[in-house]
């Protein structure tokens, strides 16, 4: 990408020289001369057409990272974010047409597929005996290329026995348990943490950057069928959802 028409960058400006950096960046994106998704020039590059120190850009480039502007990949580069998605809090829905949705192409890579005894805290949590064979798998879901989504789950074989026959490369986990195994019943529960380094590792996170885990318990008329961690980066995505009562009953009158 070529540096375009650069600003007088001057430490004689009431404007700190970091600050001043990060304006010349927001214009470059603001102007659409740097697109969504596209790579960034480097720091090197950046310094050299600057004029300023590694230092300067390094914290420009850090702070707009933080405030969603910029994604950065360790040992790939710095990227235009795209307006952060926001997956559904409040119902399930495939994470593959939450991307199609927003014109993004959704990929996977399967990590894990097997079934193993259930652990006693596990067996309490899916309503199993312990010992019993659970079905375990772990994806990694991409939005046009960039990590976004790492998901663990453990599901009771009751209610998908052919789970593990599955090409989770062509349709996901959450398509298929919807297709054989409709929910009655959902819990959900979030938390912002720090993720383990594999986890990290596979999403491409920054060392301090935090998650957003959501705990998923689902139930499939009286049997519960998963019990799912789901992993997303901070910088990279949020949950929302809106959640409309049932009509009131009761009316109060004055």
């Amino acid at each position: 990408m070529q540096l375009q028409a650069v600003p007088n960058i001057s430490s004689s400006s009431p404007l700190p020289l970091y600050r001043q950096v990060k304006k010349y960046i927001q214009g470059q994106i603001s102007a659409n001369t740097w697109r969504p998704d596209s790579k960034i020039p480097s720091e090197n590059e950046l310094v050299r057409t600057l004029g300023v120190s590694r230092m300067t850009v390094n914290r420009a480039l850090r702070e707009l990272t933080l405030e969603g502007l910029l994604v950065r990949l360790q040992g790939v580069g710095t990227f235009v974010a795209h307006q952060k998605p926001q997956s559904a809090l409040l119902e399930i829905k495939s994470i593959a047409s939450e991307i199609e949705s927003r014109g993004g192409v959704h990929s996977s890579e399967v990590l894990t597929l097997e079934d193993l005894p259930a652990t006693e805290s596990l067996a309490a949590i899916l309503g199993i005996p312990p010992g019993s064979a659970l079905y375990h798998s772990i994806l990694i879901h991409r939005e046009s290329g960039v990590p976004i989504q790492y998901a663990e789950r453990f599901v009771n074989p009751i209610v998908a026995p052919d789970y593990l026959r599955q090409d989770f490369t062509s349709i996901t986990p959450s398509e298929y348990l919807l297709s054989v195994a409709p929910i009655t019943a959902v819990e959900h529960v979030i938390e912002a943490t720090q993720p383990k380094p594999k986890v990290r590792k596979k999403l491409a996170m920054q060392p301090s950057e935090p998650c957003l885990v959501l705990y998923r318990k689902t139930w499939s008329q009286d049997v519960v069928a998963t019990s799912s961690s789901l992993i997303f980066p901070g910088s990279r995505y949020r949950l929302g959802g809106r959640f409309t009562p049932p009509t009131a009953t009761h009316r109060v009158t004055a």
